[in-house]
């Protein structure tokens, strides 16, 4: 009777030491990705805005939703579903919209354009409530006050900064002093009474609305101003010009920190954790996540595009979505799942786990269950994977092999050189987990000689690089060596002969060598502790 033919089951290595601290693993928890073209022409995402809280502090229903600015549309998110709940369009054929900013109670958006035109739109309706036209080149910036729900300022290239009231038909007062673009801006923290912008002047300049036009206090920069946003104590502004982001204190009227950890321009600030942590995004793809008080970087994600636009999304107890806006046109949102959420995907881990072993009447028993009609369609609507029909699960029918890798059936055959070709020829993401079951499986079968002969330069070399690669790997030392050693052994008479392969060898050597001297290193710390152990040992004994 013929047995039974199993798959080579794939080789587990133990997890190294996680150099992830804990903030860094939270930050890595914003999983669940959800990546949209909400222009769907693949225009840039140049802003993500979420409305102010309310002047008590605590967020507010409104606070569901999110504006996203692409194009030539003002998209409102749920924060609930990620789904769009409105798509506001009516800017002019040839415009190009900016900074949509919703009110804290989301009845209104506000929003400026390439034209110079403002409009405030009823979010329900989508109706033009108001329109002005005082700003003669484009507006980037448009923002509603904190508490007052009529009040809203905006930024232009024609060098301005204006405040508005939504009844007037014109600007309540305007800002002058700036001498180039005016690309970003915000209010100060709520009762006072200040505005703070950003320029291509290379200037951070204060306005104070209760004394007029003039700036009360100008920061000067070596590059333009990119964002600027203000810290909830009302005392200090964060500033962006090319890499930089500098602190500003306002109180003492200087900057007291220059954080220069991103590569390329940063183009966007958003503070999260109550303003005890600050997200930039920058062109380099990368998000940087800073603590607060000592301004050290404590975590990072990293897009496949350059970043233009960056909000952290709260709910009502913490920080929900990390919602990115690249020059792509992708906009990305990666959410936290809360604990009651962590425990419903476990659990349904654990059900589709049953289901795919034929063991689900068992869970169903522990879990005290009964399924009604239809519970194979309830499955698939909780977001599973490969649920579109009924799963059957057999063994291996007698003497048949199931399918598989076809670097494992060629191992099967005997043909041990083809095999390891075409295992390291694989691209995909578990290429180094099958590269080192098929050198497990070769060494088991004494066969790792007969692989490795009779190779020409070409197909020699991405053996050496694998084992370059991996030498280091303490896991794998064994494995790796005794593959090494039969290289040596099988082409040492053959070197000099092409450079690539004394390349190759001469730089497996250099890396041995680190490699020794690392581990000589780490014996000698483990010696120290040792002593130091039974030192504190023996102190502990005569106490």
């Amino acid at each position: 009777m013929a047995a039974e033919v199993q798959l080579l089951q794939p080789l587990k290595l133990p997890k190294g030491i996680s150099n992830l601290t804990s903030e860094q693993k939270y930050w890595n928890s914003f999983g669940s990705e959800l990546r949209l073209d909400p222009s769907q022409h693949s225009s840039p995402v140049t802003h993500i805005s979420i409305p102010h809280p309310a002047p008590s502090n605590s967020l507010s229903a409104t606070q569901d939703l999110f504006a996203v600015t692409t194009g030539s549309r003002v998209q409102i998110f749920s924060s609930k579903t990620r789904k769009v709940v409105k798509t506001i369009s009516r800017f002019g054929v040839d415009d190009i919209a900016h900074s949509g900013n919703l009110r804290r109670d989301g009845r209104i958006l506000v929003a400026g354009g390439d034209t110079g035109v403002i409009q405030a739109f009823d979010v329900k309706s989508r109706a033009i409530l108001k329109t002005w036209k005082e700003h003669k080149q484009p507006v980037w910036v448009t923002q509603w006050h904190p508490t007052d729900l009529t009040s809203l300022m905006s930024c232009s290239d024609d060098r301005t900064v204006r405040l508005w009231d939504l009844p007037s038909e014109t600007s309540a007062m305007k800002f002058d002093g700036h001498q180039d673009y005016v690309r970003c801006g915000a209010f100060m923290p709520a009762q006072s009474g200040l505005l703070v912008s950003g320029s291509y002047d290379q200037t951070v300049r204060l306005w104070d609305s209760r004394v007029g036009g003039k700036a009360v206090m100008v920061f000067k920069h070596a590059a333009p101003i990119e964002s600027v946003l203000p810290m909830p104590s009302g005392t200090a502004v964060l500033a962006s010009a090319d890499n930089v982001i500098s602190v500003l204190d306002i109180v003492a009227a200087k900057p007291i920190h220059m954080l220069r950890n991103h590569q390329k321009t940063v183009t966007a600030l958003s503070l999260a954790n109550n303003g005890e942590r600050l997200l930039s995004g920058a062109l380099d793809g990368h998000v940087k996540v800073f603590e607060t008080t000592g301004w050290n970087v404590v975590g990072g994600l990293k897009y496949p595009s350059p970043i233009l636009s960056l909000s952290v999304i709260p709910n009502q107890k913490e920080d929900r979505h990390i919602a990115v806006g690249m020059q792509s046109g992708l906009l990305s949102i990666k959410t936290h799942l809360s604990g009651e959420q962590k425990v419903q995907a476990r659990e349904r881990e654990k059900e589709m786990k049953a289901l795919m072993d034929g063991k689900i009447e068992e869970y169903d028993r522990s879990k005290k269950r009964k399924r009604g009609k239809g519970w194979e369609t309830r499955i698939r609507g909780k977001n599973f994977t490969g649920e579109s029909a009924d799963i059957v699960i057999e063994g291996n029918a007698r003497g048949k092999i199931a399918s598989g890798q076809p670097w494992a059936h060629a191992l099967r055959k005997g043909l041990y050189a083809q095999s390891l070709d075409m295992v390291l020829e694989t691209k995909e993401g578990t290429a180094r987990d099958q590269a080192l079951t098929l050198f497990t499986a070769l060494r088991h079968r004494s066969a790792l000689r007969t692989a490795l002969m009779n190779r020409d330069e070409v197909t020699l070399q991405p053996i050496l690089r694998w084992i370059l690669k991996n030498i280091s790997d303490y896991r794998i030392t064994r494995l790796t060596t005794d593959v090494a050693l039969v290289v040596l052994d099988l082409y040492a008479d053959q070197l000099g002969r092409s450079e690539e392969i004394d390349a190759l060898l001469e730089a497996l050597m250099q890396r041995v060598n680190v490699t020794v001297e690392a581990s000589q290193e780490a014996w000698k710390v483990r010696g120290m502790l040792d002593m130091l152990t039974a030192s504190a040992a023996m102190q502990d004994v005569e106490a």
